[in-house]
């Protein structure tokens, strides 16, 4: 196959894909580009299903090439290893719209790998990949349902930018990320500086214009250069046994459904599922997993039904009702900030540290990002939902929960400038019955008032869910597991009184469209408001003052030019100092010094040691300054650290003065002015009438 090269516009940026000249072996292989950021996409899938799955085997992995920005990885390995939290979330933001692609009972393996081959610094990646993935799946002979695209949205002192620069994503106040198909909205990911519903919305409709129109360029290019689709088997159950699994069960795991309790409800239905297996076992012996699949459809049409027809929830709640909510703060005596945030049966426990500004969380990635400085880690562990399973390093949905609370707060966070701190929060799910990564949000937030940090505004965020029933559909809020299990969506929003600071949207449908999202977005406003009242109601406001556990950082600024003289020769200077107060010093290069200590008063002395070493001696002023020299002409006064200037013997005192030594000596104080600093910064000082000039 020759080199194919096709062009498509994605808003005012244009992609180029490439087919053909690499990759060959691939089931599809794209090379795109955007400017000088390229991705290599493949996709490869089995040819035959894989037995004895009940789910859709479809793996996206993102490996980010260190060479792509002129980069050798760091650590002492110096080759790719373990993906990075980015990797991690550009695989999650490609496998959410891809997944719902494929057909129910779709059991052949699908990879999809992305290599990062270059990057610019201006165009981003990640879009780039998503696009390229749903190019590779439809020019491959891998059936798929349908094509989705992808398009970023930034907003710039009132404009819609489609696909911003990185440069300009850093200065918009919203970063939105919309998959879609040609007819509705897959995926929503985005952040915000408190961006109301209103924008929201239009935001998301203007994404939808550009998606649809890319959809048809690639939809012209797979039609010219696709593979015929390959015939795949899908896994079916018996129509038989399926007519009589809901013919017995529904009623049954209907009955057993009431209750708002989660243990006893899934006891209950536990039960009844146990006791239909085993009538049906009798008549079908062979099909036990067969039935167990159908059980679980059984019990997904009888919710799906409750809440569309009856307008009930599993736990009897209705549409639009939240959870009980209760709040706690300073959970933790020894801990900088804690808060404890339980919402039904999904409880979260968010703790906050304090750390300097060598704390930071060093980065090892592709772009020009070093470090940051407040972080959240988000922990699953198997006993918040009555489970058991093997501990180990964090899974994808944990590195994802956990960036999407971080997301949700970092519009919030003060300024370093004004709290130079490094901030860590890590938030332990407890219990668990749907919503957790929204209960984090709100968890840390009433951590972060805990702590004393002056953030801006309260954040708040809330789980919606959409179940759909032929042309009836329900919007819920607040839903618990069984809800997104079952469901169609998962919506997340998080946001202060203001508006949202961040959203995150998958469909298990094929879509949603616009209004749907419009209804849901409102509703989601209203929830936030109540559970931000209720917040609120246990802490209104960050406390005035740190704990005493927290370390106390001051920050001031140098000249730059200064700098020197604070490090001084080897370290010494800056090192006397440490040792003298006890506290940690942190120098930036453009002059930024941050001294912190437990107590704060060791902290003061090395302000104060600092400022000494660099204040700048002006003529007029008078200091106690300590005799260092003598000399036959005069004596040499320490000023400041470092500083000396000279009392002439003529200007030591009134009348004649046969030797220095008739005034003072090495080591004593003595008051004196400065007369004037000549051209090459000599001090010249005198001590007569300094006390009357004074």
């Amino acid at each position: 196959m020759d080199l194919i090269s096709r062009e498509i516009s994605s808003g005012d940026k244009s992609i180029e894909f490439q087919f053909g000249k690499i990759a060959r072996q691939a089931d599809g292989a794209v090379y795109a580009r955007m400017g000088d950021s390229i991705v290599l996409v493949t996709v490869a899938g089995s040819k035959e299903p894989m037995l004895g799955l009940d789910f859709f085997p479809l793996t996206v992995e993102v490996v980010d090439k260190m060479y792509a920005a002129g980069k050798i990885p760091g650590g002492f390995i110096k080759r790719e290893g373990r993906p990075s939290e980015k990797s991690i979330l550009t695989a999650r933001l490609i496998d959410r719209p891809i997944r719902p692609l494929f057909p129910d009972g779709f059991r052949n393996e699908i990879q999809i790998i992305v290599s990062t081959l270059s990057v610019d610094m201006v165009n981003p990646s990640d879009i780039l990949a998503l696009n390229a993935a749903s190019m590779a799946l439809a020019i491959s002979d891998i059936p798929v349902e349908k094509m989705v695209a992808a398009v970023r949205m930034g907003r710039l002192d009132g404009e819609w930018i489609i696909n911003p620069t990185l440069q300009d994503s850093l200065l918009s106040d919203l970063d939105l990320i919309v998959a879609g198909s040609s007819d509705s909205i897959i995926m929503v990911e985005a952040g915000a500086n408190e961006v109301d519903e209103e924008l929201m919305i239009e935001a998301l409709s203007r994404a939808h214009e550009a998606i649809r129109s890319m959809i048809a360029s690639m939809e012209e290019i797979a039609k010219e250069i696709g593979k015929p689709k390959r015939e795949i088997i899908l896994a079916e159950p018996d129509s038989e046994l399926k007519e009589k699994v809901i013919s017995i069960a529904t009623s049954r795991i209907r009955e057993a459904m009431g209750g708002s309790d989660k243990l006893a409800r899934e006891e209950a239905v536990s039960v009844a599922k146990k006791a239909i297996m085993e009538e049906l076992l009798l008549e079908y012996p062979e099909s036990e997993g067969e039935i167990k699949k159908l059980l679980y459809s059984a019990e997904k049409s009888v919710v799906r039904k409750m809440i569309v027809d009856e307008g009930i929830r599993p736990d009897g709640r209705t549409l639009g009702e939240i959870r009980p909510i209760d709040c706690e703060v300073a959970f933790l005596p020894r801990a900088h900030g804690s808060g404890l945030f339980t919402r039904g049966q999904t409880q979260v426990l968010s703790v906050l540290t304090l750390g300097t500004a060598s704390e930071v969380q060093r980065l090892d990635g592709l772009d020009n990002k070093e470090s940051k400085r407040y972080l959240h880690h988000y922990n699953f562990p198997p006993f918040s939902t009555g489970e058991v399973w093997r501990l180990g390093t964090p899974k994808r949905r944990e590195v994802g929960h956990g960036a999407l609370a971080e997301r949700a707060l970092l519009s919030v966070i003060p300024d370093e400038i004004d709290f130079p701190y490094t901030i860590r929060i890590v938030s332990e799910v407890l219990e668990s019955n749907g919503s957790s990564s929204m209960a984090s949000v709100c968890g840390s937030t009433l951590s972060l008032m805990d702590a004393g940090v002056p953030i801006k505004a309260p954040v708040a965020g809330i789980a919606m869910g959409l179940v759909k029933d032929g042309d009836k559909a329900a919007v819920l809020s607040d839903i618990q597991g069984v809800e997104d299990a079952l469901g169609d969506m998962d919506f997340k929003v998080a946001g202060t009184t203001k508006g949202i600071t961040a959203l995150q949207m998958d469909m298990k449908a094929t879509g949603v469209h616009i209004d749907v999202l419009k209804s849901a977005l409102k509703q989601a406003k209203d929830g936030r408001l109540f559970i931000l009242d209720k917040m609120l109601s246990a802490i209104s406001e960050p406390r005035s003052s740190l704990s005493a556990y927290a370390p106390r950082i001051i920050a001031m600024s140098i000249n730059p030019e200064k700098i020197g003289e604070v490090i001084g020769p080897g370290g010494k200077v800056i090192r006397g100092i440490i040792e003298a107060t006890g506290a940690t010093i942190d120098v930036k290069p453009d002059g930024t010094i941050y001294v912190s200590s437990l107590d704060g008063e060791g902290g003061e002395k090395a302000k104060e040691m600092i400022e000494a070493l660099v204040k700048e001696v002006m003529p007029g002023e008078i200091y106690l300054g300590t005799v260092v020299k003598t000399t036959t002409f005069g004596a040499f006064v320490e000023l400041l650290p470092g500083k000396d200037g000279l009392v002439h013997i003529s200007k030591l005192a009134k009348k004649r003065i046969p030797t220095v030594e008739d005034v003072v000596n090495v080591g004593d104080k003595i008051k004196v002015k400065v007369v004037e600093i000549d051209e090459k910064g000599r001090i010249n000082l005198t001590a007569i009438d300094v006390e009357e000039d004074k």
